[in-house]
């Protein structure tokens, strides 16, 4: 990962975002593929053991590929080196990760598909690998609502403290670091979220939503509301794009203030819909 320039690679700034470059990151190109490619031969291989759109429907396929293209779009696109750049658009490209990509990975199901990949016998040594009990406890606590939601807001906040943040946009290795633990975190907290199987776990899921839609909106309000810029990076950059350092502050705090909170009330409002009703039936 040092060797990889993260998203921000330099190169010559001209000041016009249609200038800007992809990214094609080795280590970031190597995760999508093999995640990829396990996904296709698992699903593949199960349809043709269980029959087409069983174990794994096409609806949750068709997530896991629309969360797989939500991936590209936020770290081979543009969109990466101008996150370099602009605070907003760093800010548009951890909302994909953590509010679009996330959940839509999660509602693939991709850890019983990926399994199918392997053979026969890898799939028997894997499962009986992951059926002793110290991994059940562990993944029940990193799971459970209120470690994932501690984690991923805990992840949130460190990450946006100003010498943390700082740190990401100056080096290649901090900055994958601070990508992959919003995707992980994030990818924790809908686990938990969407994998709710009682009326009590949807209970305590929509908390979990409400609550960090609460945090979240906190945190995008003090960037909106700052009277100066916190990230010193962007005090060069962002000037070059026509912007201030402030002005693009205040962008990347609405972005987070406003569209991530609206994607936490919909998700709230259709599981409470069926909480009310008392159809209890999880996303997984």
């Amino acid at each position: 990962m040092p060797v990889a320039a993260g998203a921000h690679a330099d190169g010559p700034d001209t000041g016009r975002i249609a200038d800007l470059p992809w990214s094609f990151e080795p280590w970031v190109l190597v995760a999508l593929a093999v995640s990829a490619g396990l996904y296709a031969v698992g699903m593949l291989r199960l349809w043709r053991q269980a029959g087409t759109g069983r174990g794994v429907h096409a609806g949750q396929a068709s997530a896991f590929a629309s969360g797989w293209l939500v991936l590209v779009l936020a770290l081979v696109t543009p969109l990466d080196p101008l996150g370099a750049r602009l605070f907003s658009a760093h800010m548009v490209q951890h909302e994909l990760l953590m509010i679009v990509a996330a959940p839509l990975l999660v509602l693939g199901r991709p850890l019983g598909v990926w399994a199918w990949a392997l053979p026969f016998e890898g799939r028997r040594a894997l499962g009986r690998f992951f059926r002793r009990p110290v991994w059940r406890v562990g993944w029940r606590a990193v799971t459970g609502p209120l470690s994932a939601w501690g984690v991923h807001a805990a992840v949130l906040w460190l990450w946006h403290v100003p010498l943390l943040f700082d740190a990401a946009l100056s080096d290649a290795g901090v900055h994958a670091l601070q990508h992959s633990a919003f995707l992980a975190s994030a990818l924790l907290f809908w686990w938990s979220v969407l994998g709710a199987a009682t009326r009590k776990g949807q209970g305590v899921a929509l908390l979990s939503l409400f609550t960090t839609m609460v945090h979240t909106g906190a945190l995008g309000a003090l960037l909106t509301l700052a009277p100066t810029a916190w990230y010193h990076v962007y005090e060069q950059t962002a000037p070059a794009l026509g912007w201030s350092a402030l002005e693009d502050q205040q962008l990347g705090g609405l972005v987070m203030w406003v569209p991530a909170g609206l994607v936490y009330v919909i998700c709230g409002l259709a599981l409470a819909a069926g909480w009310i009703n008392g159809r209890v039936r999880p996303a997984l």
